[in-house]
């Protein structure tokens, strides 16, 4: 299948729902024939729901989990230079997806998280992005999408937090957080 312009597209904000809208705009284009690779940077030490789901699709989508899992308020220097070397390793394995040719779409999860925590280099990302094929889609997610990431991109959506079940002291769902 050809495609005239692949896009750069951007999931952020403080909403839940990011991950999920990449998946489900992977979900669509794989049901339009198209090959998708999801690279998860922090993700890596969990099983989402997600995981078994792909796995049902077969090779044409495939999710990487390269993370160390989540990294917030960690002051431990030994742990944060293993989520550094887990998201190096993960945009390294990005660009080279990205210049293989081997996919129509390429989800970079949580990335913009990757970017916030100090895992790897703002001008790193942006120099991988600036390599992509014509055709290829590339979609980030995560937080704190940096202003540099959101004017290269053609399609930002913001995930605004109106209101969180967290916040009433409801668990995460089996099936809505993983």
């Amino acid at each position: 299948m050809s495609m005239s312009q692949g896009l750069i597209i951007v999931h952020t904000g403080n909403g839940k729902g990011k991950t999920t809208a990449a998946l489900g705009m992977g979900l669509r284009a794989w049901g339009q024939g198209l090959k998708i690779q999801v690279i998860q940077f922090i993700k890596g030490n969990c099983k989402y729901g997600e995981l078994d789901a792909v796995e049902e699709l077969g090779p044409s989508f495939v999710i990487r989990q390269m993370g160390n899992g989540f990294v917030n308020n960690c002051n431990d220097d030994n742990i944060m230079e293993t989520h550094r070397l887990a998201a190096e390793e993960a945009l390294n394995s990005a660009k080279n997806e990205i210049l293989s040719g081997n996919w129509d779409m390429i989800i970079l999860d949580e990335i913009n998280y990757a970017i916030s925590f100090g895992l790897i280099p703002l001008d790193a990302v942006l120099a991988v992005l600036e390599k992509k094929p014509a055709s290829l889609h590339i979609v980030l997610t995560g937080r704190d999408a940096k202003p540099e990431i959101i004017e290269l991109a053609d399609l930002v959506t913001e995930m605004k937090e109106i209101k969180h079940p967290y916040k009433k002291g409801i668990s995460a769902q089996v099936g809505i957080e993983f």
